[in-house]
């Protein structure tokens, strides 16, 4: 009896295991990563949008090794295509790997979940968290970025005065290891605001007013880098990891990421680099920066604007000002590249290539928006040896789209590469969508 017993209990655990497993697997579920590059892979005929400005309408690209080893005019440029993977493109666009940097893409799943969300850390100062660590290369999230053409992004962390280190990562990998592009680029920081809006809730005029503390919390900010310089320049006999991951932004070997929309906080925020000699700096957000646009490019300071798809901060701004930010700091000469951090950022991320569509419906060219997401914002993360443009040498990170990747009715996708690699562009919703297309028409 108590044989039979155990048998049937045995049964019942095993079961459970079962669709233990099964759950879970449909939960993370992701495509599997593409394999390497074995086979040398020609495109044929496709208008190549290189991302530095220029265009090649009929082109022929090579792919050998995960490199880019031919990018010309097939028109005047003659290879022999016999031995190698052709993929005809007539009348459709290669661009480089779209990237969007300031994000929080794998570090959160479902905001909902608690136990998901990993975006932020305690405290104030926290130079040595390191986003990467954290990162979800499964995530579902992260997968449906591939069909719109996002292929990179800049994992960053959020909370506090210094949120911590961020790094890049490619979207195709099992895990954050395999994902890596570039580990610890970057210390972000969250500068004070020197106006706030009052807490209608309290009773209090919603309309903006002087933060009484502003001067204070700077304080606070140059007293911790001081405190940092005094460590790095010592004997240190005691580690101290904070005050170690902010030795990149002195050396120059880490570039500090400044969260600031305001023109006072934006000329402070220039002085403070000047002033702590720190090598190189990028504003994020920038919703002002156009009232000091010469002073960034006297400083060779680029700004990562904010999302576009906006309403106007101030009441006396112009209606359209988010829209056309990119465009008032482009025509005083300074590196613009778009972000999309904010409401709903990691879902939103997708859009990027029609945050830079906005932009060109507001002043910009076309290869000037393509810009802005890609050998722009490559430039500014210093990924520009590698990825960013479609360039003889550099990695062969790409796709083709059947239309205008900067506008969403014909930004479709019918290939994407990774290093070479020809990674999957199906996701979650892409099923989704095949599934439900068909639901009225299978019941007529």
């Amino acid at each position: 009896m108590n044989t039979k017993k155990n048998s049937i209990m045995k049964q019942i655990k095993q079961a459970l295991i079962v669709l233990l497993v099964l759950c879970f697997s449909s939960a993370i579920a992701q495509q599997t990563p593409a394999p390497k590059q074995t086979k040398d892979i020609a495109i044929v005929g496709a208008t190549a949008h290189i991302g530095n400005g220029d265009v090649i309408d009929n082109s022929i690209i090579i792919i050998k090794d995960g490199k880019l080893l031919t990018v010309a005019d097939a028109g005047i440029v003659k290879i022999n295509i016999t031995n190698m993977e052709t993929i005809n493109a007539e009348g459709k666009h290669v661009y480089p790997g779209f990237i969007v940097p300031n994000t929080t893409l794998g570090l959160v799943e479902i905001d909902a979940v608690r136990a998901t969300d990993d975006d932020a850390e305690i405290g104030t100062y926290k130079p040595h968290i390191r986003s990467l660590i954290a990162y979800n290369a499964e995530s579902k999230v992260v997968e449906s970025m591939r069909p719109n053409g996002v292929l990179i992004g800049q994992i960053t962390p959020r909370g506090g005065t210094i949120s911590g280190t961020s790094s890049i990562v490619q979207f195709d990998a099992w895990n954050w290891e395999d994902a890596a592009i570039k580990v610890d680029d970057g210390i972000h920081v969250n500068w004070p605001n020197s106006f706030s809006r009052g807490r209608w809730w309290r009773g209090e005029d919603p309309g903006l007013k002087p933060n009484e503390n502003y001067s204070k919390q700077v304080k606070e900010l140059q007293d911790y880098l001081d405190q940092s310089k005094a460590y790095n320049n010592g004997d240190k006999k005691i580690t101290n990891l904070p005050f170690e991951a902010l030795k990149g932004i002195f050396d120059g070997s880490k570039k500090l990421y400044v969260n600031v929309d305001d023109e006072k906080g934006i000329t402070d925020v220039i002085n403070f680099k000047n002033k702590n000699g720190i090598k190189h700096m990028v504003i994020v957000g920038g919703y002002s920066a156009y009232k000091v646009a010469d002073l960034l490019k006297q400083n060779n300071i680029p700004v990562l604007v904010q999302r576009l798809h906006k309403t106007p901060g101030n009441e006396d701004d112009d209606y359209d000002l988010p829209y056309k930010l990119a465009k008032l700091l482009v025509d005083k000469g300074v590196t613009v590249a778009l972000e999309s951090s904010g409401s709903m950022e990691r879902m939103n991320a997708r859009n990027l290539p029609f945050l830079a569509g906005t932009a060109v419906a507001h002043g910009v060219t076309k290869e000037q928006a393509l810009q802005m997401i890609t050998l722009n914002t490559a430039k500014i993360l210093g990924i520009d040896n590698q990825y960013g443009s479609l360039e003889e040498g550099k990695s062969a990170t790409l796709f083709i789209s059947e239309g205008d990747a900067l506008d969403m009715r014909t930004n479709v996708l019918t290939h994407a590469f990774i290093d070479g690699r020809d990674v999957s562009l199906e996701s979650h919703q892409t099923k989704l969508w095949k599934r439900y297309s068909n639901k009225f028409k299978n019941q007529e």
